[in-house]
């Protein structure tokens, strides 16, 4: 079982032009490393075989004639390998003389593959020497020992396990409409391209925006393998360059001007290119133009079963941006927010918005969103009612960080204490005070959203909905309490991005008092505050000792609902995810820090979790947990389970903005019966739970 990934590499070997034996044993050279690293398929420079450079010598006999007999060397070397090998060598088609990728593997040839668009430009002559795939009818030739059909159609090449691929060459993808579109809508999962692209200045940041772009446009993988160094560089330089793509976004890249063979070696996850391009109708429908395509599908050949090992690295915080500039990441989500809600209340005409002021993460970001809001309106921030509403659960630390934030960002602020009308509805229903039961908890935020929408009728304005997509996805919200407002500028911003988006305003705050209260918001456990306090004052009821880690409900979340992958799938990436102890530093290491704030070394989200936590830090110098297989497993069935009984609340959620690729809107991303039953996912939780019995 490959978990819907294929291993690809893409390779760049040294060369001697016009020497084929010497090229020819650089490729075997990397091919048997290949092999030994469970690669499926790979992937050479264009003509590497004889060097691109060798302009008039192609049209000299004796170089045809070693290309080939390199070409039925290599042949000879594959017999005893499941590797799928793609070369570039010239290769006679009757009259033409044509620039190819020659598909091998175990001592076949599978196909072979002639480059459709041929520069002609510039330090570029190639028509001097080559026919493009449309000069070309199919034909059947005898090359190197064995017998192939050439064609100008798309070819379509299956692995053994699953994945789909197809083939262009250098120049190929610089076209209007790139051979690889058509590949992509035949069904090729991965494209491979052998390319010779000389460097010049600026042009490889153009490349890999264009090849980006290619990935993205196509849904596919896209391996690269550009001529390096053995190349003449009688006018031009080759740079050998290696870059794969997956789905636009760049997963490994080679160096640049290196004097030595190299070789990339990368998972590609062909299971999530399949789902992206099942729910994307655009590329469903772009489709229908392959209906009259004659394209040639090759069958796989039979190979040895491997143990399946994940290697590629799973971000633990799939939701949390991971690009260069995190400032400017950090700004978009909120200009999203922000547009959001200055739409709504210039639509509705209010001057006043008025927001439930907790002293936790989700009211504090919301806070936040309304006072940049009214600031881009040019509006008074007295027009934000803050409302604190203390109950039998409010601790005196989130009461005061409340008070004070609304104090230092000058919004108007109200305090209706709601002990005495809850005790009052008790009385009136027959609820025991003493019993903190699910009425004892809902009874509390029904009031306080009462308050709250009484209050924006009062002031003729509107309720701004503080919870966030992670509570929506596990139904923690109280049905027509919190999980109602007049427009939720969270409902689209996981808790783990909430957490960094505080965090992100704490440290580029004008005031240190601002900056202070938000690090001990970020600092206090979460928690709804909904069960009295323990002796010491302290919050006793912890939301994440309930549901479990937020930061592996949001990892489940992001797969479960961006890709619709199972539970097995989901599991696999979690213990990668959240296992890679080896590659980052402890906890204990990081508060020796003196670069390192102190705030970054804490992570209370983990405190009280069934998890047996140890702090890890990511490249990025995230903080993440250490959970194992049992923890995993055990939180992994309690988010399937709410996640499908808890759809009734987001089937009638109010309207906010959509901000990542992942919302729950019943008006936008997320359409799910409240009756269905989640028996097929919690069936495969537990067979896994039970291999690991057995493995115990």
């Amino acid at each position: 079982m490959n978990y819907g990934f294929i291993k690809v590499a893409s390779a760049v070997p040294l060369v001697r032009v016009a020497d084929c034996i010497y090229n020819i044993s650089q490729i075997e050279e990397l091919v048997a490393q290949a092999e030994g690293k469970g690669v499926e398929v790979i992937v050479f420079p264009e003509l590497s075989v004889t060097g691109y450079t060798c302009q008039d010598l192609f049209r000299q006999q004796l170089l045809l004639d070693a290309a080939e007999t390199g070409v039925m060397q290599l042949i000879d070397f594959t017999r005893q390998l499941d590797i799928i090998t793609i070369i570039g060598a010239p290769v006679p088609v009757g009259d033409l003389l044509l620039n190819c990728a020659v598909v091998v593997q175990q001592g076949r040839i599978l196909g072979i593959v002639p480059k459709t668009y041929l520069p002609n430009y510039s330090e570029f002559y190639e028509k001097r020497w080559f026919a493009s795939s449309q000069d070309l009818k199919a034909t059947t030739i005898h090359y190197a020992g064995q017998k192939v059909v050439v064609t100008p159609s798309p070819q379509i090449f299956c692995t053994c396990g699953g994945a789909r691929f197809g083939v262009e060459i250098c120049e190929d993808v610089w076209a209007p409409t790139p051979p690889s579109n058509h590949l992509a809508l035949a069904g090729a999962d991965v494209i491979f391209n052998l390319s010779a692209s000389d460097e010049l200045i600026g042009k490889h940041n153009y490349l890999k925006s264009l090849l980006a772009q290619q990935s993205a446009r196509t849904m596919t993988g896209y391996v690269y393998a550009s001529a390096g160094f053995g190349e003449s560089t009688q006018d031009v330089v080759y740079g050998g360059n290696a870059l794969i793509y997956e789905n636009g976004r760049l997963l490994a890249e080679g160096d640049r001007f290196s004097i030595v063979s190299q070789m990339l070696t990368v998972q590609i996850d062909y299971e999530s290119l399949r789902s992206d391009r099942r729910a994307n109708t655009t590329f469903v429908n772009a489709q229908r133009r392959m209906a009259d395509e004659n394209v040639s599908i090759i069958d796989p050949l039979t190979v040895r079963q491997r143990d399946f090992k994940l290697e590629r690295r799973i971000d633990p915080h799939p939701f949390i941006p991971t690009t260069d500039d995190m400032s400017a990441s950090c700004e978009e989500i909120f200009s999203i927010q922000v547009m959001g809600l200055a739409k709504r209340i210039a639509h509705t005409h209010s001057k006043t918005v008025v927001i439930g002021i907790s002293g936790g993460l989700d009211s504090t970001l919301a806070l936040l969103v309304c006072v940049k809001t009214f600031d881009k309106l040019g509006l008074n921030r007295k027009g934000i009612m803050g409302v604190t509403m203390p109950g039998f659960g409010t601790t005196d630390r989130t009461y005061q960080n409340a008070m004070h934030l609304m104090e230092a960002l000058g919004i108007s602020i109200r305090e209706v204490p709601i002990a005495k009308s809850v005790l009052q509805h008790f009385e009136d229903i027959g609820q025991d005070p003493a019993a903190h039961d699910v009425t004892y908890e809902n009874g509390q935020a029904r009031e306080r959203t009462q308050i709250l929408m009484d209050l924006a009728n009062r002031l003729g304005g509107m309720v701004i909905g503080t919870g966030d997509l992670s509570e929506l996805a596990l139904g923690w919200a109280t049905y027509n309490g919190d999980h109602m407002s007049m427009y939720g500028v969270n409902c689209s911003i996981p808790k783990t991005l909430i957490r960094y988006l505080v965090r992100y305003v704490a440290e580029t705050s004008l005031t240190e008092e601002t900056s202070a209260i938000l690090y001990d918001v970020i600092d206090t456990p979460i928690s709804p505050e909904l069960i009295p306090a323990d002796e010491q004052g302290n919050i006793k009821q912890k939301t994440e000792d309930l549901v479990g880690p937020y930061e592996l409900h949001d990892f489940f979340l992001y797969y479960f609902l961006r890709h619709g992958f199972s539970p097995r799938k989901i599991f696999l990436l979690a213990q990668r995810a959240f296992q890679q102890i080896p590659a980052n530093r402890t906890i204990a290491e990081t508060v020796g820090d003196e670069n390192m704030d102190h705030r970054d070394a804490v992570a209370d989200h983990t405190k009280g979790s069934k998890a047996a936590v140890e702090m890890q830090y990511t490249d990025e110098r995230r903080p993440y947990a250490n959970y194992d297989d049992q923890t995993i497993l055990h939180w992994l069935r309690t988010f399937c389970w709410r996640f499908f009984a808890q759809q009734f609340k987001r089937s009638c959620l109010p309207d906010g903005p959509k901000v990542g690729s992942v919302s729950l809107s019943p008006r936008g991303d997320w359409r799910m019966p409240s009756d269905a039953v989640q028996t097929l996912w919690i069936r495969e939780i537990k067979e896994m739970e039970g291999q690991q019995e057995e493995a115990c």
